[in-house]
């Protein structure tokens, strides 16, 4: 299929969105409790998909292709450890102190012993990553998460993390770059890193799962349950860095 059949099929599932809004809540007894919107979240994947295929897939190829492996671990590491100065934040609201002292602890050595976090020094150092954001604060004090919500582009989602976004983009170190043209070259180079890490991932999702759209959604919302210590990851919510 070439891309400009692609790109008509994207319009073609984007006039679908409407109407799937339109369709309602997702009903009868297999629909999921937290998935009311099934309809309007499976297109809103189809056309995610579909911008993935066309655009996302080949310029996360060319990324890995491109680069060797050091440098994209590097790339991979020095947005980590931007995102651990706001994990430090909300670790603080959610009154876990280890792991607070953990956060801030990995910015300060992995900024100025790791050459501004290309390197983690503090992995290394047996300092555990405790990754949060505002949306699991609001969890940590009993917050519901509200339902399943797949956003354009940014994909999987919740109400509560969605009304919570312009919050977590303020906290977001790169947010703050200027001049613009350099806030958003951080932002497209964080977004194709992220999706070259995920080639490999997505393809074996594609493969083995016999509805991609149900395994990642139970997948997202179990994470993010235990992430919100709502499951069992122990005390302080923290989760592997294969999350």
């Amino acid at each position: 299929m070439t891309n400009e059949h692609r790109w008509h099929g994207l319009c073609r599932t984007g006039a679908a969105l409407a109407l799937a809004v339109l369709a309602g809540c997702a009903t009868g007894p297999n629909a999921h409790p937290q998935d009311p919107f099934e309809p309007y979240n499976r297109a809103m994947t189809h056309f995610n998909d579909g911008v993935d295929q066309v655009l996302l897939v080949p310029a996360a190829t060319v990324y890995k292709e491109a680069l060797p492996r050091p440098v994209r671990t590097g790339v991979s590491n020095f947005f980590a450890n931007l995102g651990d100065l706001w994990s430090f934040v909300n670790n603080v609201l959610q009154a876990r102190g280890q792991a607070a002292a953990d956060s801030l602890a990995r910015f300060g050595i992995n900024t100025f012993i790791g050459m501004g976090g290309l390197f983690d020094v503090a992995s290394e150092a047996g300092i555990e990553r405790h990754r949060q954001d505002f949306g699991l604060t609001l969890a940590h004090w009993g917050m519901s998460s509200g339902p399943y919500l797949v956003l354009p582009l940014l994909g999987p989602s919740t109400l509560r993390d969605t009304a919570m976004l312009p919050v977590d983009t303020w906290g977001d170190l790169a947010s703050h770059a200027r001049p613009v043209a350099t806030r958003n070259g951080l932002y497209v180079l964080r977004f194709v890193d992220r999706r070259a890490s995920l080639l490999g991932a997505t393809a074996i999702r594609d493969a083995a799962a016999l509805d991609p759209y149900t395994f990642t959604r139970d997948l997202y919302l179990d994470l993010r349950q235990q992430r919100a210590g709502q499951r069992d990851a122990g005390d302080d919510g923290k989760l592997p860095e294969e999350d």
